[in-house]
């Protein structure tokens, strides 16, 4: 069987496509591929290919899928796969929009600010749930179909509020930097605590998550001490500004669980976005 170091790299790079035009992996995530020869429909498809993908990164996370990995586990040689996908590159694209699919609706009647909270809450926990979505090209590429139904159902809250369409989208995109940013944290965080765990208990890295005390993953948090440590090494010279702020600092009455630091996170961006539309008279300004 051929592998990804030999096959994804000896294909002859693509040219880029012209302007106006769109990248063929987009065009296939939204149904517009050359139309099919006549003949019996193929037994493998594109869709089966990113299936068989996201399995694989959700059971061992995205280093593990290969051509040749995806091949053995639809019963397909890699040269087959290559006739519905060009390669590793463009599969990654593929399946950033087919993974959007596991978003929920949003429910029904919710007012905007209620709505862009959920909106952006659910997307953090999507990725929580499945990290090796942040390796993908989600920045990088246009949409397809299942992220832009999740774009559409922001627009649909954001309907409540007297802005124009431009304005709009730069508030989603926002929101959806304010995403990855938390979510990238969150994860790193999760999984270096994870690891501490794993090594103070002697367990193999392979250990899955789910294995592990929660408690001890929460202590091991790398950042569950850091307001000790700029008290304790916040000198007046060095750093003046730090130990003015905590040189009173008695420490927090309780420790902060990750959903509440992720609220604030949120509250605080949601907050900036009703000051904007108060100011551009997109919503009534009450003077609360």
């Amino acid at each position: 069987m051929s592998t990804d170091s030999t096959r994804d790299h000896a294909e002859s790079p693509q040219s880029p496509p012209a302007a106006g035009e769109l990248p063929a992996a987009v065009l296939r995530m939204w149904g517009a591929e050359a139309p099919r020869r006549r003949g019996p429909k193929p037994a493998l498809s594109t869709a089966q290919i990113v299936q068989a993908a996201t399995d694989l990164a959700d059971a061992e996370g995205i280093a593990a899928v290969s051509m040749a990995r995806i091949a053995e586990a639809v019963g397909y040689t890699p040269m087959a796969l290559y006739r519905h996908v060009s390669g590793k590159e463009e599969l990654l694209v593929l399946m950033s929009d087919a993974v959007a699919r596991f978003l929920p609706d949003l429910p029904a009647d919710i007012g905007w600010r209620a709505g862009l909270e959920a909106w952006t809450r659910l997307q953090i926990d999507w990725v929580l749930a499945r990290p090796w979505i942040l390796e993908l090209p989600l920045s990088a590429v246009a949409p397809g179909p299942n992220r832009v139904r999740w774009m559409d159902q922001a627009f649909g809250v954001l309907s409540q509020v007297d802005l124009p369409a431009d304005e709009k989208l730069a508030i989603v995109g926002l929101l959806a930097q304010h995403v990855l940013g938390e979510a990238r944290v969150q994860a790193e965080t999760r999984r270096a605590a994870a690891q501490t765990v794993r090594r103070t208990a002697g367990l193999p890295d392979s250990t899955p998550e789910s294995e592990l005390d929660p408690a001890a993953i929460e202590a091991a948090n790398p950042w569950a001490d850091f307001e000790t440590v700029l008290t304790q090494y916040s000198d007046p010279t060095s750093y003046p500004h730090l130990f003015g702020a905590f040189a009173t600092w008695s420490g927090p009455m309780e420790s902060t669980p990750v959903e509440d630091e992720i609220a604030f996170g949120i509250t605080v961006v949601l907050d900036g976005i009703e000051a904007y539309l108060k100011r551009r008279g997109a919503i009534p300004d009450t003077g609360s």
